[in-house]
């Protein structure tokens, strides 16, 4: 509201009421005489309806007599007819338009209007074009919102059931699955995503980058993970993203994996909250927000995420959520839920406790942490990250061969 604007009446009616006491309690009629004048200049009322009110009853009273309908059925009509052929858009942006819209569809034979008609049209305030044209009434007719997803997508998702992940598992090989996108400003073009699984009862994380978002890759990144990871995967838990649940990679799971398909619910992030806490703390604090979208970068992030995968699974300890504690309200302290968390333990660790990883590749595992240098580790993550930035993009307009990022080229090229 500007400063300009003036008072309503329900602000005036609360301006008198205040100084309704004022004027009661002064004794002199010059008194009353000031406060008359004051309240003049402040509501614009005339001084004998100001006197009138005072003395009266402040309290708007119901109208006795309705007023009579302005608009008639013809202008209800043509309005309707407008908005429908204009695709019901707002009423601030149809009413400038409806005179000589009203005359462009009566010069084709779809409206019949009177000068009467054009009038009112002309006239009628954008507040009655709200009552008559409800956008809930006409959602449903709107062409510009009939689009729904792909028959096939909407099969395959009815197919697969939506659930959470339960904080209390604790059996490895439950992976909750997102991509992170790395376009930076732009999402225009083909650009990297970070393919992210993370395992509910030990917090194992597997990254892999991939170029574009296609069944060629996608799949190509989950090959990736599937040979380094040292434990079978019992369930995938990914979004509702069109580049997981898609007939080629639901096959891929069910056929070749044979693991277990569940999804989260449609705009409940918490659902993956494992994977989405993170997607700052393996991906973002490393990466940054930059765009990437090159051949080269997609083998350095790779080259990235290799020694990531190593320093995050053998040596950063994470805390496990034990217990949940439901503690009662008290004078002092409102009810709240207290979380108990274990002993922090990395997650190569949770998984030999767990017994989770067979005995040989055990072993083989834990010979490749008692063999690495975690300070050596941490400068070569430092390396790569600066070469990383030290890429270019590609030009505006040029694509990258993705099949130069698969596994087998990315083999053959080292």
């Amino acid at each position: 509201m500007a400063e300009t604007d003036p008072m309503t009446i329900d602000e005036r009616r609360k301006y008198l009421h205040k100084v309704r006491l004022r004027y009661w309690v002064v004794q002199t009629k010059k008194e009353r005489s000031r406060l008359l004048d004051e309240a003049q200049a402040i509501t614009g009322l005339h001084r004998k309806s100001l006197i009138r009110l005072l003395k009266g009853e402040l309290a708007r009273k119901r109208r006795t007599r309705q007023r009579g309908k302005t608009y008639g059925s013809e202008v209800d009509n043509a309005i309707y007819t407008i908005a429908r052929s204009l695709d019901y858009p707002c009423a601030e942006r149809l009413k400038p338009n409806l005179v000589w819209m009203a005359r462009h569809l009566q010069a084709h034979g779809e409206l019949e209007v009177s000068e009467d008609t054009l009038v009112k049209l002309e006239r009628i305030s954008i507040s009655s074009l709200r009552r008559r044209l409800p956008a809930s009434q006409h959602a449903a007719e709107r062409i510009a919102h009939r689009q729904g997803k792909p028959a096939a997508t909407a099969g395959l998702k009815a197919l697969i059931p939506m659930r959470r992940m339960d904080w209390a598992e604790r059996q490895a090989g439950h992976f909750e699955v997102d991509l992170v996108h790395h376009s930076g400003f732009s999402a225009d073009g083909q650009y990297v995503h970070t393919l992210q699984m993370v395992d509910v009862a030990s917090g194992w994380s597997e990254c892999v980058a991939v170029l574009g978002r296609s069944y060629l890759v996608m799949q190509d990144g989950f090959e990736r993970i599937l040979g380094r990871l040292p434990f079978p995967i019992r369930e995938i838990h990914p979004d509702n993203g069109s580049e997981f649940l898609n007939a080629h990679l639901l096959r891929f799971w069910r056929d070749k994996v044979q693991a277990e398909i569940s999804r989260s619910r449609p705009y409940h992030k918490n659902d993956n909250r494992f994977v989405e806490e993170n997607n700052f703390s393996l991906i973002r604090a490393y990466v940054g927000y930059r765009r990437l979208d090159t051949v080269e970068q997609t083998r350095m992030l790779n080259s990235l995420y290799e020694k990531l995968w190593l320093y995050h699974n053998f040596f950063q300890p994470v805390l496990r959520l034990q217990e949940k504690r439901c503690l009662p309200a008290d004078e002092h302290h409102p009810g709240h839920t207290r979380r108990i968390y274990d002993n922090a333990l990395p997650p190569f660790d949770r998984l030999c406790k767990l017994g989770a990883i067979p005995s040989d590749k055990q072993t083989e595992l834990l010979a490749l942490r008692q063999a690495t240098n975690p300070i050596t580790l941490h400068q070569e993550i430092q390396t790569l990250i600066d070469r990383l930035s030290a890429l270019p993009c590609t030009p505006q307009g040029v694509n990258e061969d993705v099949r130069l990022t698969l596994r087998e080229k990315a083999l053959s090229h080292a």
